[in-house]
């Protein structure tokens, strides 16, 4: 089954679970906005690239490839070395107008650990971007769909909390999964889609 494209509505019977493994909605139905399905336009078109904690004097190596099968794939080795400990991949600057949904869908395949939804919008932090933070968690080697509310999201600055800041979902300026769990040691997690529900 062909994949749809970036920024195409659909209907669809989603059965998902909530970012810490609630129990699946078995008759939610919802419409569902497209970020990324991981086609090879949209690859280019968004800009995809890893962040290392070596801006800040880290030592975590994180890398990301496409798959054949049109999955996002991240792996690497989180360190805590050197005042490290997070490896992000991230889009490129995008425009996206999320302000009818209610938060972010994945479908992910995990390593049982936890990682983070980062959306950044129009809001600013002394004039930088704010990140703003979602949980969810994985499921060793099992494909899982996880909800993360924009409820849930909160503010950050270069790992400073920030519970003022408000996400605005009307302007979403990129969007990006981070690996920051404290945990050293090897980590792999693959993605399949990323939608707005």
């Amino acid at each position: 089954m062909q994949k749809v494209k970036q920024l195409v509505l659909l209907s669809s019977l989603v059965l998902v679970t909530d970012g810490f493994g609630g129990s699946p909605d078995a008759d939610e139905e919802s419409e569902i906005l497209s970020l990324t399905e991981f086609v090879s336009h949209e690859n280019d078109s968004l800009d995809w690239r890893v962040v290392n904690d070596g801006v800040m004097g880290g030592l975590s190596q994180g890398e990301l490839r496409f798959s054949e099968s049109e999955t996002l794939l991240f792996r690497g080795v989180l360190s805590l070395e050197n005042q490290g400990g997070f490896s992000m991949v991230e889009t490129g600057p995008v425009v996206l107008n999320l302000e009818a949904a209610e938060g972010i869908l994945l479908r992910v395949r995990g390593d049982g650990r936890s990682y983070q939804m980062r959306l950044a919008s129009d809001a600013r932090f002394r004039g930088n971007e704010v990140a703003f933070q979602g949980e969810f968690q994985t499921a060793d080697g099992v494909w899982t769909e996880v909800k993360v509310p924009f409820e849930r999201f909160q503010g950050t600055y270069r790992g400073r909390s920030l519970p003022e800041a408000k996400l605005n979902p009307a302007a979403i300026q990129r969007f990006a999964i981070l690996l920051g769990d404290k945990t050293p040691g090897p980590f792999a997690l693959e993605v399949d889609f990323i939608r707005a529900y």
